[in-house]
């Protein structure tokens, strides 16, 4: 019993790993985002490979120039224990990146793909040791309504 309710706890840190990096993503909390590495980690997103350090730091000067606002989705997460300390993880993630066009118009880039990761616990903590997004589709949305739309003041919308 105990070993299962340790493999339940090793799978539930690494799941809260995998939707901190999204919520860091959204949040433009970069410091949380790598917290979600190990500091040799790497990531592979297809436009970016390297190490996580620099991952990190090419999300943080190249996301705000391109969207305003993004919301990362994450569901099936399958979570695979390979020993005490390795795990492998697929996750699904949809992430809508709201956005400027070149022509001006205001639209939603809509993409959708899987985290494959590889995860090793070190110092007791889970953390991404590499990670694969692999992409499924993309899409781009014409935004038809904005918040003044349905009467809530821009304003009120916040990072934190």
């Amino acid at each position: 019993m105990e070993e299962r309710l340790e493999a339940l706890l090793d799978r539930e840190a690494i799941r809260a790993v995998i939707i901190d990096f999204a919520r860091a993503v959204d949040r433009r909390d970069w410091d949380l985002l790598r917290s979600c590495f190990h500091p040799d980690g790497r990531d592979d997103h297809g436009v970016f490979a390297g190490d996580a350090g620099e991952y990190v730091e090419w999300v943080a000067a190249n996301l705000p120039q391109f969207a305003e606002r993004t919301m990362h989705f994450v569901g099936n997460v399958i979570v695979e224990l390979e020993g005490p300390d390795v795990a492998r993880s697929e996750a699904y993630v949809v992430g809508y990146h709201r956005y400027t066009r070149e022509d001006g118009i205001r639209a939603d880039w809509i993409a959708a793909g899987r985290y494959l990761d590889r995860f090793e616990k070190r110092g007791g903590a889970w953390k991404i040791a590499a990670r694969q997004m692999i992409w499924e589709w993309v899409r781009d949305e014409p935004i038809g309504a904005e918040f003044e739309n349905f009467g809530i003041d821009p304003a009120l919308l916040d990072w934190g």
